[in-house]
């Protein structure tokens, strides 16, 4: 299948993004970590500064890596380093890791309407990621001013001047967050954007149904998900029967399935999207850079068989070592083997 491009009517931006503004602290632990330290191994959980820093003391800093982070975070990069556009509104503080996130977005030519010299005196989001020799990706993540992110911090025109819109679901874990995500959702269809959400972790779905179901509300345009999060959304117990499901709460939507690649509903027929074979080191941003990679191919003309190759394989990569992101010069790489098969 020929990697082609059919050109789109052009915004400003191809995707405007809303999420937790997270600085990943990125390590390796063994199995018993968990049990000696209490920890839910294989989701995300929310916790507050004081454990955080407990956990902190437990590992090796050392050898750990800080990174730009968050879901919605790292679609967007992943989105502009393959040449879209992209808006990212989010809250960080006036402290040394908010300085940190808002070149990252900078250097990764993200725009967006933070002013640090307007940011609130508090902590920056931070999440501790853990991955275990098994790949799974544990996190514990303290969201500091996050908290406070709501309406007031989306942009509106942002909004207006975009293809997408793309929301994670982390956000409903916060009621001001959850207000922003109905609000911008709202404008999003007031000025005729597509809204495209992701569930982000099962726990969101588990633990936040409610509120979850209030952004859904009658449908989305777009859903990002991967089997489990899925099922448990849908309440059903296969993958055959949360997909028929899911098209009663998305116009179109895109399930991972891990090691067996991804399924694809483009509002008509299911597309089978292949896996490609690898050597699985680190999940972590996995399903963030399936969608950022998918959402560049969507709003450039491309197919969603297309889109999904593109995402399978550049999520593949992310996999095979350890933090969400892949270096300019590995993105290009990819682009351009699928235009050279």
């Amino acid at each position: 299948m020929p990697f082609t491009n059919n050109q789109q009517p052009t915004t400003k931006y191809n995707v405007y993004a809303i999420g937790n503004a997270i600085v990943d602290i990125v390590t390796e632990v063994e199995y018993d970590f968990f049990q000696k330290n209490e920890v839910e191994k294989g989701v995300m959980t929310l916790v507050d500064e004081k454990r955080q820093q407990h956990l902190m003391k437990a590992i090796d800093m050392n050898k750990s890596k800080l990174t730009g982070g968050g879901s919605a975070g790292n679609t967007i990069t992943a989105l502009s380093q393959f040449g879209g556009k992209g808006f990212y509104s989010c809250l960080v503080a006036k402290d040394e890791l908010g300085k940190f996130f808002i070149d990252d977005l900078k250097s990764n030519g993200i725009a967006t309407n933070l002013q640090y010299e307007k940011l609130p005196t508090d902590h920056t989001g931070r999440c501790l990621v853990m991955t275990s020799p098994d790949a799974e990706r544990t996190m514990n993540t303290f969201l500091g001013v996050n908290s406070f992110f709501s309406p007031d911090y989306l942009d509106e025109s942002g909004i207006k001047d975009s293809k997408y819109l793309y929301m994670e679901g982390y956000l409903v874990a916060s009621p001001k967050g959850l207000e922003a995500m109905k609000e911008a959702k709202k404008l999003a269809e007031h000025h005729k954007v597509s809204v495209a959400l992701t569930f982000s972790d099962p726990s969101m779905v588990k633990y936040f149904s409610k509120q979850m179901e209030e952004v859904v509300g009658a449908s989305v345009d777009l859903l990002f998900c991967n089997e489990e999060e899925a099922m448990i959304y849908t309440n059903t117990n296969s993958v055959t029967e949360a997909r028929e499901k899911l098209k009663g709460l998305a116009k179109r939507f895109v399930m991972t399935l891990g090691k067996n690649g991804a399924m694809v509903y483009d509002g008509d027929t299911f597309i089978s999207i292949e896996p490609y074979q690898v050597h699985a080191i680190d999940s972590n941003g996995a399903g963030d850079m399936f969608a950022g990679a998918f959402m560049y191919a969507i709003t450039n003309g491309h197919s969603y068989a297309e889109a999904g190759k593109l995402a399978s394989l550049a999520s593949s990569k992310v996999v095979e070592q350890f933090g969400p992101r892949l270096t300019k010069l590995e993105i290009q790489k990819i682009k351009a083997h699928l235009i050279a098969y």
